[in-house]
């Protein structure tokens, strides 16, 4: 017998091959007209095909924004809108440019709209975060959520494949946040397991067939539903070690979620049994945590905390922060506990 409370989000989302084309015309419709286009300096050429798309109804281009929101960064953007009048801002790329945009849309009252080019997921969620001081905090607001959201599977082909597939296991992240729970929610663990089930079987067609458009839409879903779970589900530990791994130490964003996921998922694989299974079965595998690593070792998603720049040393500090605030687990959580994982994360044990 089930018992849950659920509210859904309200959602705007445009999904198809060429819907970035529609822009103009659905800006008009939601009432802006002053928009300020904000994407990372690598993805400004990008930005500026926006600019170019949304002709007078744009007011420039903000090509600054860098991993885990800092706040120097929210402030350098605020004062462009500011400056430039922006009634709104445009976000081009992944989780770094939608992070951005939903901090100003907390603490400015700037509305976003969400244009993602990797597998984020982060653009269906009311989740925010802010990293100050060498700490990332996170928080829920209605306003963080994007007022429009456009998938178009066309911008992801610009995507390295081999990010794309760290990209898709941190879009499975928020997934299976929320499947491997004690008392899940029934709409929202629906969404999850067919979240994992289209990222499971897109992403190493996309390894194989980087062009291959029917697996790049199947993992711009996978990554929306993804999301989409997270939103209206909650999040754990896993979640708590990775803003700690990059907020404290610039760990980059998605291949940190792509290596400690399999470590988290044995972590909670005894107290959150059922859900564990159930992701099992739509990994199409007999163990989670393993397929879990296995499936990163075949789409050459890193595997280890030290390919990507975190030292040992860095660990008991990890660990001491992570468990700072009490974390609303399956398993129990000690610093102890989490020093361990982080130990085989670190070192990529299977």
């Amino acid at each position: 017998m089930f018992e849950f409370h659920h509210r859904a989000l309200p959602w705007n989302v445009v999904f198809g091959a060429g819907k970035v084309t529609t822009l103009p015309a659905e800006l008009r419709a939601l009432g802006y007209s002053r928009a300020l286009v904000m994407c990372t300096p690598h993805q400004s050429e990008s930005g500026q095909r926006i600019v170019d798309l949304l002709g007078p109804l744009a007011v420039g281009l903000f090509d600054a924004a860098v991993m885990h929101v800092p706040t120097a960064t929210v402030a350098a953007a605020w004062a462009v809108a500011e400056d430039l009048g922006a009634d709104c801002t445009v976000g081009i790329g992944g989780g770094s440019t939608t992070g951005l945009g939903k901090a100003l849309a907390v603490q400015h009252d700037l509305p976003l709209i969400a244009i993602p080019t990797s597998y984020a997921g982060s653009e269906m969620t009311n989740i925010w975060a802010i990293t100050d001081g060498g700490r990332k905090s996170t928080a829920r607001d209605g306003a963080a959520l994007p007022k429009l959201t456009i998938y178009d599977p066309e911008l992801t082909l610009s995507m390295p494949a081999k990010f794309a597939g760290a990209s898709g296991l941190n879009a499975m992240a928020q997934a299976v946040a929320t499947i491997t729970v004690v008392r899940p929610n029934p709409f929202v663990e629906s969404i999850a397991l067919r979240a994992v089930t289209a990222l499971a079987q897109s992403l190493p067609r996309i390894i194989t067939e980087p062009g291959n458009m029917d697996a790049r839409s199947q993992a711009l879903l996978g990554a929306s539903l993804a999301g989409a779970a997270i939103g209206t589900g909650t999040t754990g530990l896993h979640h708590r070690i990775c803003h700690t791994l990059g907020g404290t130490f610039n760990a980059p964003h998605a291949e940190t979620h792509a290596i400690v996921l399999p470590h988290s998922v044995a972590f909670n694989a005894d107290a959150a049994a059922a859900g564990t299974a159930k992701l099992a079965q739509a990994l199409g595998v007999e163990d989670a945590a393993i397929g879990l690593f296995e499936l990163a070792k075949s789409i050459g998603a890193p595997t280890a905390l030290s390919e990507i720049g975190v030292r040992e040393s860095d660990l008991d500090r990890a660990a001491e922060i992570t468990t700072e605030k009490p974390i609303d687990n399956p398993e129990p959580v000690t610093t102890q506990k989490v020093r361990a994982l982080l130990q085989n994360a670190f070192q990529g044990t299977r």
